[in-house]
């Protein structure tokens, strides 16, 4: 009996062995597929996206758009100042206000090395790096600089990186990043924005002769700007002769250039985490980097409704025609319901 269940023993040991091994390897194999199948839509997502955007910049396209038919040449240096450059891992990124560039600039920082800490040794965490030095323009290597520093052999040198780096751009829908854009210049004080922008708004758009000198004091006067007479600035032919839109709320195919520079890579706000991720494993980086998380208080689409709820609807349409490119070429669909009564 005692080698009876000495057998039997053995046997249930063996038996159980062998099912966690099955259950172990169809985990494993469930998951490779579940893995494959992700990177094969990650992939088709990315050829999607690029390709639609060489589509509409065709000659044969019906969408037409200011600039869509010049050359690269023919962009001014100082148009390039978006175009961020890692020469030590052959990376490009055009950046976009609104569009998790503070993070991505933090990388941009990390991979390029350009920036020591205060102990004198490059910055490895991107969140290490002090806040009022991410957008420090002096900061980041950008396709400007080239100009500046090699003048008459910079576009040669601009041509040779955009064939052998890899490119890459996030964008967003353009109506959420104006609503962002808005949440960040002008629903608190800033006075940068104030002095330069939000002043002036207010003597044309909210019959204001004289504002407070400063935003604390308008703030504090119970003076703000509202969403409205943003959206009647924009809309103000005299606004871009007087000098452009600020980045915040430029068009972001003004800013990146997407039918004279052929992105490699396309990503988008709205799937940033799976877009980062898939990023970082082309460029071979997701070992060597943590994209920080972003911001939990995200301006959402949700909010659309609610923010253009004082905006007319003759306004809704014209701005829609004024950021009608960036919603055709990055695929956001025409918001109908705050276009139409």
């Amino acid at each position: 009996m005692p080698k009876l269940h000495q057998c039997c023993f053995l046997l249930g040991a063996v038996f159980i062995t062998l099912l966690f091994i099955v259950v172990f390897w169809d985990e494993v194999r469930v998951g490779t597929y579940l893995h494959m199948a992700s990177s094969k839509h990650l992939k088709l997502r990315q050829a999607h996206r690029k390709h639609l955007i060489r589509e509409l910049c065709s000659a044969n396209s019906s969408l037409n758009f200011r600039d869509k038919s010049i050359t690269f040449d023919q962009i001014p240096n100082k148009a390039l100042d978006h175009l961020i450059v890692d020469d030590h891992h052959r990376v490009i990124y055009c950046y976009v206000p609104k569009v998790a560039c503070t993070n991505w600039k933090r990388v941009m920082i990390v991979l390029s090395q350009n920036l020591k800490a205060p102990n004198g040794a490059p910055y490895l965490d991107p969140l290490d790096i002090p806040i009022e030095v991410i957008h420090n323009s002096t900061v980041h290597k950008t396709f400007n600089n080239l100009w500046m520093h090699h003048g008459q052999y910079a576009r040669p040198l601009m041509h040779h990186k955009l064939k052998n780096y890899t490119k890459f751009i996030f964008v967003r829908d353009p109506f959420v990043r104006l609503i962002s854009a808005f949440r960040a210049k002008f629903n608190r004080p800033d006075e940068y924005f104030y002095s330069n922008y939000g002043s002036k708004m207010l003597q044309h758009f909210a019959n204001i002769s004289q504002p407070p000198n400063s935003a604390q004091e308008a703030f504090s006067a119970g003076i703000r700007l509202s969403f409205t007479h943003f959206i009647k600035y924009l809309l103000d032919p005299q606004t871009e002769k007087e000098k452009p839109f600020n980045e915040h709320w430029q068009q972001i195919y003004r800013l990146c250039h997407p039918c004279q520079i052929d992105y490699d890579f396309i990503g988008k706000l709205e799937t940033l985490d799976e877009d980062t991720e898939h990023l970082l494993k082309i460029l071979g980086l997701d070992k060597q980097i943590h994209f920080p998380k972003g911001n939990e208080n995200r301006t959402v689409v949700d909010w659309e409704r609610e923010w253009f709820a004082n905006i007319s609807f003759a306004d809704r349409r014209k701005l829609y025609s004024l950021y009608e490119t960036d919603f055709k070429l990055f695929e956001y669909d025409k918001p109908e319901t705050l276009l139409n009564e």
